[in-house]
């Protein structure tokens, strides 16, 4: 218990350094772009985009307050950007629970693919697929074992597409140095 409440703590001390802040606004930046030009949504309940990217690094970066923060700031400028129906105040509190969710998992841990594909695999089966499609039931008026099995479809396809693309842009980064210079505290 005493790990994660460190974790938290040292968390909610990423706010007071400047540079992270403006590391996370660009990330933030980032992902409003990827989710106006990289989104797709076949359908009302299933969306394809690839804005988890630089939202998990910043999970990953500055861990689960920070995360909080940053997914529940996400969710509600990606909807007055650009809006993709009514807002809905449960996909705030799912973003949350993302941010909250990966910064556990993946704060000050060594990234390896086995710890994303278990992470993703949680994520996917509790976050996602129960909650998410919860969230759409109530919000679209659907029947939840209605509208269930397209989504896990949709989760079948995307969970070793993010886990790949995840891992491989990660690794990417760590090697050129990038994360040990913001990672560097100011003096």
């Amino acid at each position: 218990m005493s790990k994660i409440k460190d974790l938290f703590i040292s968390s909610s001390k990423e706010f007071k350094n400047l540079r992270n802040v403006i590391v996370m606004a660009m990330f933030g930046a980032i992902s409003i772009v990827l989710g106006i030009y990289l989104t797709i949504m076949p359908t009302e309940t299933i969306k394809i985009s690839f804005t988890f990217l630089p939202n998990e690094f910043v999970y990953y970066l500055f861990g689960p307050v920070a995360g909080a923060f940053f997914g529940a700031a996400m969710d509600i400028l990606t909807f007055l950007v650009r809006p993709a129906g009514p807002f809905f105040y449960g996909f705030t509190i799912t973003a949350i629970l993302t941010g909250l969710f990966y910064g556990i998992a993946f704060y000050k841990k060594p990234l390896s693919l086995k710890r994303i594909i278990i992470a993703k695999v949680i994520y996917t089966l509790t976050i996602d697929l129960i909650l998410n499609t919860y969230w759409l039931t109530l919000l679209y008026g659907s029947g939840f074992m209605a509208i269930l099995p397209m989504r896990i479809v949709k989760a079948a396809i995307m969970l070793p597409v993010q886990t790949i693309l995840l891992y491989t842009l990660i690794r990417g980064v760590e090697a050129t140095g990038i994360l040990k210079l913001l990672n560097r505290k100011n003096a």
